[in-house]
C-alpha cells in the first residue's frame, strides 16, 4: 500500500462528512424497516389475516420478503460505511484494498464507501 494517500485534508474531511451523513441515513432507514418488519410480523401472527386471497395488494409473505431483502441490503451498505470509517481512522482510506493503488477522489465522492479502485472494481 502506498505510504501517502493522494487526498487533501479538505477532501478527506468532505468524504468523512459524507460517510457520517450516509451512516445516519442508513441507521434511520434501518429503524424504519425494522418497524415495518415488526408490523408485518404482527399481521402474520393474526390468524384471521387471509392475505393470500386479497386482490387489493401484496401478500404478507411477499411484503415480508421485500422488507427482509431491503433490510439486508441496508445492513450490507451499513457495514461498507463502517469499514470505510475504519480505513479513514487507520489512515488507509483512499487506497484500494486489493491492489493498494489510490482510489480517485471523483470515485470516492460518488461512492464514499468504495474500497476498490475503478480498475479492481471492474474485475469483480
Amino acid at each position: 500500500m502506498p505510504d501517502a494517500i493522494p487526498l487533501t485534508d479538505a477532501q478527506l474531511a468532505h468524504l468523512e462528512a459524507a460517510l457520517r451523513r450516509q451512516r445516519e441515513s442508513l441507521d434511520a432507514e434501518l429503524r424504519r424497516m425494522t418497524g415495518s418488519l415488526a408490523d408485518v410480523r404482527e399481521a402474520r401472527s393474526d390468524a384471521s389475516a387471509d392475505d393470500e386471497h386479497d386482490p387489493e395488494g401484496p401478500t404478507l409473505s411477499s411484503e415480508w420478503s421485500r422488507i427482509a431483502g431491503v433490510t439486508d441490503g441496508l445492513a450490507r451498505s451499513s457495514a461498507e460505511v463502517d469499514a470505510a470509517l475504519e480505513r479513514l481512522a487507520a489512515g488507509t482510506y483512499g487506497a484500494c484494498i486489493r491492489c493498494g493503488q489510490p482510489i480517485g477522489f471523483e470515485r470516492l465522492d460518488a461512492l464514499p464507501s468504495a474500497a476498490l479502485c475503478i480498475t479492481c472494481a471492474r474485475l469483480v
